[in-house]
């Protein structure tokens, strides 16, 4: 039998393609906003209603985020919210080539111009991949 590519494959907890791209748009703009707010904490409230859906939503894509190793800190109660690690830049990293068209494949199924946060991404890492010839 051959493996899916692409779509659930009947694996539990994957979705076709066409349902994961509003997820993954709405999780990078909670990430964005998160950023962007940082050191500030952002309730559930105030993203819910940034991205179009109910604070149960975010949520559960808080916790996915999370769960996937992304830094959120949750604090609960009056003057509550998330936050987010938002450091202007980050150290090097080394990806192999099958990592970089992971990000490549990632950001243009979303749209590479729904931010210009997605383009610049997009540009630097297609730039490391092109041979620079002198």
């Amino acid at each position: 039998m051959t493996q899916r590519l692409v779509g659930s494959g009947g694996i539990a907890g994957m979705t076709q393609l066409h349902q994961a791209v509003p997820l993954v748009e709405r999780q990078h703009a909670i990430i964005e906003l998160l950023r962007v707010r940082a050191p500030r904490r952002v309730p559930g409230a105030d993203l819910a209603t940034a991205t179009g859906v109910s604070q149960r939503t975010v949520e559960r894509d808080i916790t996915r985020l999370r769960e996937a190793g992304v830094p959120i800190a949750i604090h609960r109660g009056p003057g509550g919210g998330y936050a987010i690690d938002a450091r202007t830049a980050l150290p090097p990293i080394s990806l192999t080539p099958g990592e970089a068209s992971a990000l490549i494949a990632s950001l243009v199924a979303v749209g590479p111009y729904t931010s210009a946060v997605a383009q610049s991404a997009l540009g630097k890492v297609l730039g490391a991949l092109v041979e620079r010839h002198a």
